[in-house]
C-alpha cells in the first residue's frame, strides 16, 4: 500500500467522544499520524490504511464522512532522513572466524570381571 492523507468529517458530541475516536483511529495498524480540526469537525489520518476500515470503526462511535482520500505528501527532509537512514543501515558486517573444534580429552577405559579365576573361557 501507498501513504495515504484521508480527510474525515465527524460530528461529536462531546469531549469523550473525541478521545474515543482519536483512540481507536491511532488504535488501527499502519496509521502514522493522526490530527483533529476541531473548529472543522474534521479528522486526517495519514498512513498506509484503508479508508473503508478507517470509517467502518469511525461509525461505531459517531457519523463518519468521507470529505477525500489523497496520497500523502512526504516532505524533502523526511525523504532525506530516510536516504541516511538507509546508508547508516548498509554497513558491512565484521569478518567472524570459524569455530574452533577442540579434540575430547582422553578417558581410559577399565574392563572388570566378576570371577577373574574362573576358568571359563566362554564367560
Amino acid at each position: 500500500m501507498t501513504m495515504k492523507k484521508i480527510v474525515l468529517k465527524v460530528e461529536l458530541q462531546s469531549e469523550r467522544t473525541k478521545q474515543k475516536v482519536m483512540k481507536t483511529t491511532s488504535g488501527i495498524s499502519g496509521v502514522e499520524s493522526v490530527n483533529m480540526d476541531m473548529k472543522d469537525m474534521k479528522l486526517t489520518v495519514t498512513g498506509e490504511i484503508d479508508p473503508i476500515k478507517v470509517v467502518g470503526k469511525l461509525r461505531k462511535l459517531c457519523h463518519t464522512e468521507i470529505v477525500s482520500v489523497g496520497a500523502a505528501k512526504e516532505s524533502e527532509k523526511k525523504a532525506e532522513e530516510k536516504i541516511e537512514n538507509i546508508a547508516k543501515a548498509i554497513v558491512t558486517a565484521p569478518l567472524s572466524y570459524s569455530h574452533v573444534y577442540y579434540p575430547p580429552p582422553p578417558y581410559y577405559v577399565g574392563t572388570v570381571e566378576e570371577y577373574p579365576n574362573s576358568g571359563c573361557v566362554i564367560c
